[in-house]
């Protein structure tokens, strides 16, 4: 199989991104950045942090308000994820921002019975509502799980299938005229999958997954919320299979290949690809607007993807 030289991470390491899809960043931005944010948070919400009886819904997806630059509040983490999609140079955005776009689980399924990941059958998905996916969609070269508050165990921590990453390399693979996001079927890849983790951690850890892992949402019954974001990292150009020196594959390509049992693969789509705009940029615009109303900040700049 081609290899690839990486200087952030150990063997170890890249062997366990190839594999499983994932690798955990510890530490990766100080605790106090993160409990200012939540506090900001729960402020936007109008939300007593310790009152669990004013947090009036179960899960809430909110818009950008704040953003901060990734190399400067998390070095490590931009390293890193340099280093899996193959350097600076590959990525859209070199100023890469994180925003305080927060998805949080305040308490969904509470009054359900706690399911570890082999056992939950819902909700999983490849992330990225806003483009129609093909094997070498540059528009999500890389994914993150960002952890602004302690996750632990049975606490609405993400899911994810560490053994996902081949079967949706197949399924895209077969058709290379792409899916919409609404055209994805998730069940018969699930199916297939027997490698689950849940993800758990505390304030300040960064999670940097494979675009191809399927992961789904959990129920939180713990009673502490839960908060993350999950910004994805898009690369400059679409992935490249066929590379002239396979030193040059990507991790997140040398993964694909993996995954198909292939050195290399010339792989074109045969439709255009599409930029959607989805419906949360509506629902997240009318939630920003409610809250700078009620924060005294004016309303009407659009929400930052």
């Amino acid at each position: 199989m081609p290899i690839c030289t990486q200087r952030a991470f150990t063997e170890e390491q890249v062997e366990h991104f190839l594999e499983k899809g994932h690798v955990v960043i510890r530490n990766a931005f100080s605790r106090e950045f993160a409990e200012e944010w939540v506090d900001f948070g729960f402020k936007r919400l109008g939300y007593d942090p310790i009152d669990s009886s004013t947090w009036e819904v179960d899960r809430i997806h909110l818009p950008v308000m704040n953003r901060v630059n990734v190399k400067e509040i998390a070095p490590g983490a931009w390293e890193a994820i340099c280093d899996i999609m193959g350097g600076e140079e590959r990525l859209a955005n070199p100023d890469l921002g994180w925003g305080d776009g927060f998805i949080i689980n305040f308490s969904m399924g509470a009054d359900e019975p706690w399911l570890p990941p082999e056992q939950w059958e819902n909700g999983w998905h490849k992330d990225g509502d806003f483009f129609r996916h093909f094997l070498d969609s540059p528009e999500q070269g890389l994914l993150t799980i960002i952890i602004w508050k302690d996750i632990e165990p049975m606490s609405g921590g993400t899911f994810v299938a560490c053994d996902s990453i081949l079967h949706v390399a197949r399924l895209l693979q077969e058709n290379p005229q792409g899916f919409r996001p609404g055209e994805f079927n998730f069940k018969p890849i699930i199916e297939q999958c027997t490698d689950f983790v849940e993800v758990t951690g505390e304030a300040g850890d960064v999670v940097l997954l494979h675009p191809f892992v399927l992961h789904s949402a959990s129920r939180n019954p713990s009673g502490r919320p839960r908060f993350i974001t999950n910004p994805p990292v898009a690369f400059k150009e679409p992935m490249n299979f066929n590379r002239d020196d396979p030193e040059d594959f990507s991790l997140v390509e040398l993964a694909i290949l993996r995954g198909l049992g292939l050195d290399r693969l010339d792989f074109q789509p045969i439709a255009e690809r599409e930029k959607i705009t989805p419906e949360r940029v509506r629902r997240q615009q009318k939630i920003l607007d409610e809250q700078r109303a009620r924060l005294g900040i004016s309303t009407g700049t659009p929400a930052a993807s």
